[in-house]
């Protein structure tokens, strides 16, 4: 298993919203400003589907990031299949007016893991900036 994480400046309740929904999980799903997310669906309850699909800004590549939901509690924990099998679980931990996210999952064969960490950690540390500007922004 590969672990990435960050700590958001923000009530656990706010992340969970912002993690969840797919209005916004298509503003923070991607690695680097070259990439997009223009479409996500999430149906988050065991045996649900989650669908988010990544594209270059270019239209050069792209791909679907897409599995089933094996178990959710909420804010506290969410787990996964993707559609090649290989599981994921997303930690919620509150820290008052902060959230530590923790995510674990399996690599695939196709990338170093370094790469891979490298890119869970980028879309991790995109949703930290998107959440946490949008906070500062609505306020």
């Amino acid at each position: 298993m590969i672990t990435v994480e960050t700590t958001i400046q923000l009530p656990l309740e706010k992340v969970w919203e912002l993690w969840t929904l797919p209005v916004h999980i298509i503003h923070w799903n991607f690695a680097s400003e070259e990439w997009h997310c223009p479409q996500a669906i999430n149906d988050l309850q065991s045996g649900g589907i989650l669908f988010w699909r990544m594209e270059a800004k270019d239209g050069s590549m792209g791909f679907d990031f897409s599995g089933t939901y094996d178990h959710i509690q909420p804010q506290e924990n969410i787990n996964f299949t993707l559609d090649d099998d290989r599981k994921v679980s997303v930690e919620f931990i509150s820290l008052g007016k902060r959230t530590k996210v923790i995510e674990h999952f399996e690599p695939e064969n196709q990338n170093s893991l370094a790469l891979q960490r490298s890119g869970w950690q980028s879309i991790l540390d995109n949703f930290k900036r998107y959440a946490e500007n949008r906070e500062s922004a609505s306020i």
